[in-house]
């Protein structure tokens, strides 16, 4: 029975690989008139989409970086930086959210309007409590043009406390039985 049900598989599996066949991709069908009178024949490969020009109308933000390094730091430091940044646009720039990629990370941005040519600050503030290294995100969105947010980054290395020369230390050498 067993062997019944075995070769009953194998014969439903061979139909089952046999019935994958190769999907042939059609070949572009070429009018033989066009051919002969020499005109080019254009492919849907060579049709270029009209381009879009990028009008630079409106706001647009432009940062001094993108990137704030803190280096290595000591535990519980002030986690303050800033982001500079500048309305390069034709119209006031709005930063609708500004939201970081997790709860130590804490942005602070511009509630009014910033208008074109003028400069403001975007602040973050890491929880430095945290031991070890770091990577974070802030993601702003905008009303600018594009409708792309933006994407700020802060990384950095928060140091652990000193040792604290008080307090007692556990032996930790040799086995129990050693300690006779």
């Amino acid at each position: 029975m067993k062997k019944t049900i075995l070769l009953l598989t194998a014969i439903l599996f061979g139909f089952v690989i046999s019935a994958q066949d190769e999907v042939k991709k059609a070949e572009p069908v070429v009018d033989v008139e066009q051919v002969k009178k020499e005109e080019p024949v254009v492919t849907t490969q060579e049709v270029q989409k009209p381009e879009v020009e990028e009008s630079l109308d409106g706001p647009k933000m432009s940062f001094e970086s993108k990137v704030v390094d803190y280096g290595k730091i000591e535990h519980n430091a002030d986690g303050n930086r800033e982001f500079v940044f500048t309305n390069s646009g034709t119209e006031p720039l709005i930063i609708k959210n500004a939201k970081g990629s997790c709860g130590c990370t804490v942005p602070t941005w511009p509630r009014e309007p910033i208008m074109p040519g003028v400069s403001d600050k975007i602040k973050v503030k890491y929880a430095t409590n945290r031991i070890g290294k770091f990577t974070k995100t802030i993601t702003i969105s905008t009303n600018s043009a594009d409708k792309k947010p933006v994407i700020l980054t802060i990384k950095g290395e928060v140091l652990p406390p000193p040792k604290d020369a008080a307090a007692p230390e556990k032996n930790t050498e040799g086995s129990p039985l050693e300690n006779k």
